[in-house]
């Protein structure tokens, strides 16, 4: 039963997971012609093997699996979950859980940034990946025994890789530093697209209130059109041709049809009068409701280096107790505690706060300073700051 392709055969496969402590789950999807991931496969290994699922076959139920995917006695471990949950969300409303991301969990355990799929099972489960299919065209059919044999790789390998990311965990004390980056990967907040707040990713050179009510209504329409169309953005409009509209802002077929990007079937069509309908609102909006984005400030003059020492501080903590960086502080983060020692950041909060954000403190007030010591970046006593 490597490949299962009815709906009888998944239900006895979900069916014998009955009672398992925890199974690995990968999928294979398509996403370059549709706005939603297209699923084309899902690998499943449990204890006594590992089997591929044809979301594709026809006639297929995958209600057992979904079943499986939110039964709380079985924890679901995937690498670099987030677009592996977004499918199952998007497929069956409900997010997969309990959960455990072998790339969050390797960060902790001091892998690096973001670590991919075949560094981490070289390094812990000895394995060789033959990448010869990562580019393959999952949603043709038949599958090739490569293929499957590829695909099913992704969930044997990485039980072993999990069982050894566990025990460090437990080692050291820091199961419960994932809580946290779970608690956003099993929130349905992190996968729901708000239309409406779709043109704060456009990247624009002026932060004029009218412009931006345009545009907010282009992007907001672009985005309802492409969900229902289950198009990319860019194949309804591109970012350019959005942020074009937006500046002339065109109010008559014959306006739009000269826009460039444009041109005049688009202008006389459904498409066209909708956009124009968005412009017409954007320009309609009364003054007090105009969308507003603040420039961002320039940092006050003296913060700089200031940020840079709490760098300096946040690579030797992190090299010293083996945790990538990205899990501790963002530059955003490092800027905002270096302008205000109550920042509401997460490096100021829980295990973070321990590990780093107190003496992220201490340095910034001169309690503590930095020194090399024996070729290495080491935390001296200071006696000339403010809390000496």
């Amino acid at each position: 039963m490597t490949l299962i392709t009815t709906t009888e055969d998944l239900d006895a496969f979900c069916r014998s997971l009955a009672g398992v402590d925890y199974i690995t789950v990968d999928t294979e999807f398509l996403r370059e012609k549709t706005y939603w991931p297209q699923l084309c496969l899902v690998q499943v290994g449990g204890p006594n093997g590992a089997v591929a699922i044809d979301p594709l076959a026809e006639g297929i139920d995958l209600a057992p699996l979904f079943r499986v995917m939110v039964d709380p006695a079985i924890l679901k471990v995937f690498h670099a979950a987030r677009q592996d949950v977004e499918i199952f969300w998007h497929l069956s409303g409900q997010i997969p859980h309990p959960l455990f991301d072998t790339q969050v969990a390797a960060m902790v355990c001091g892998f690096g940034e973001s670590v991919g799929y075949e560094t981490l099972v070289t390094k812990l489960a000895g394995a060789r990946i033959d990448k010869s299919s990562r580019f393959t065209d999952w949603s043709h059919r038949p599958l090739t025994e490569r293929q499957l044999t590829y695909a099913l790789s992704d969930v044997i390998h990485l039980r072993p890789a999990y069982e050894k990311l566990k025990r460090r965990l437990v080692r050291s004390g820091r199961a419960h530093w994932l809580e946290e980056e779970m608690a956003v990967l099993t929130d349905p907040a992190t996968y729901q697209t708000d239309p409406d707040s779709s043109w704060l990713r456009l990247k624009v050179r002026t932060n004029k209130p009218r412009f931006m009510a345009v545009l907010k209504e282009l992007a907001a329409w672009r985005e309802r059109e492409a969900q229902r169309r289950d198009l990319p953005r860019s194949r309804v409009l591109r970012d350019e041709a959005l942020l074009e509209i937006a500046a002339h802002a065109p109010t008559s077929v014959d306006d739009l049809a000269r826009t460039r990007g444009m041109g005049r079937g688009f202008a006389e069509g459904r498409q066209g009068a909708e956009v124009l309908a968005c412009v017409q609102k954007g320009l309609d909006l009364p003054d007090s409701e105009l969308p507003r984005v603040e420039p961002r400030e320039e940092p006050p003059p003296g913060l700089q280096p200031i940020v840079e020492l709490l760098r300096v501080l946040l690579k030797m903590k992190c090299e010293e107790n083996n945790v990538a960086s990205k899990l501790i502080a963002s530059a955003a983060d490092l800027e905002a505690i270096a302008a205000d020692d109550a920042a509401e950041v997460p490096a100021m909060q829980g295990w973070r706060r321990e590990l780093f954000g107190e003496d992220a403190l201490a340095l910034k007030h001169g309690r503590i300073g930095l020194a090399v010591l024996d070729r290495r970046v080491r935390i001296v006593p200071a006696g000339n700051g403010e809390g000496s």
